[in-house]
């Protein structure tokens, strides 16, 4: 006969449920989230909840990864080869996982003012923000900075992607846009902007005073982070002033 050790096994004052309650869901480990949507450990090793959710980060973050970054793309299968994780644990874990994707992935609709970079970001968070290749993306405007739509240009490999000023601005013309933002993400989560990131920017601004067309910013998005070039670097927006 196997023991399941339940959540209710534990002292009150150290239950996950207990502690988010009082302590709110950021305060509180990611071992004791995961035992939350456990309600039990396993049998074998007599694990709680929490160590069972401490036992399978440990083996999400073999060959030095982050546990959070596989979790993210994990499936059921990798998931119930996890001792412990059975298929309805796998299901639940699963599950949540997709909905804090989809909470965090909720994005303008059209007509939505685009007024800052973070609401820059966020219509193009479903896109670029997760994905494990590199893509190149536009934001179209409205001589109000209404959002006409968005498009993904160009995807690359896992380390790079190439974007022409010619297939950008073409899309941009074609959809009748009067004002763009372009982006582009970065599969390792650094936000920080190459060389190369620096002088793309530079021929696309040449590229938006030639067409009159200008171009309000360009993001690096990567690992629910976002950054903005037109923020960090003014001085080119100063050398190729837009005419906005």
């Amino acid at each position: 006969m196997t023991y399941s050790l339940r959540i209710a096994d534990i002292p009150t004052s150290e239950r996950p449920r207990e502690r988010l309650m009082a302590l709110g869901a950021r305060n509180i480990g990611t071992a004791e989230l995961i035992a939350i949507l456990l309600g039990t450990g396993q049998g074998k090793g007599k694990l709680s909840a929490v160590g069972l959710g401490q036992y399978i980060l440990q083996e999400l973050s073999q060959n030095q990864r982050d546990p959070m970054e596989v979790l993210r793309d994990i499936n059921h299968q990798e998931l119930i080869n996890i001792h412990g994780v059975g298929p309805a644990k796998a299901t639940t874990i699963l599950a949540a996982v997709e909905l804090g994707k989809r909470a965090f992935l909720s994005r303008p609709t059209e007509r939505t003012v685009i007024d800052s970079p973070v609401a820059a970001a966020a219509s193009l968070s479903h896109d670029l923000m997760w994905q494990n290749q590199e893509r190149f993306a536009t934001i179209l405007l409205d001589a109000k900075n209404q959002l006409l739509g968005t498009k993904v240009i160009t995807i690359g490999t896992a380390t790079e992607t190439l974007a022409h000023p010619r297939d950008i601005f073409r899309e941009v013309l074609r959809q009748g846009a009067t004002r763009v933002i372009i982006a582009h993400n970065h599969p390792t989560g650094c936000v920080e902007p190459s060389p190369e990131d620096i002088v793309l920017t530079e021929r696309l601004l040449k590229a938006a005073q030639l067409l009159c067309i200008p171009l309000l910013d360009h993001l690096i998005l990567g690992d629910g982070n976002h950054q903005s070039l037109r923020e960090t670097m003014t001085a080119l927006w100063d050398e190729y002033p837009q005419g906005e």
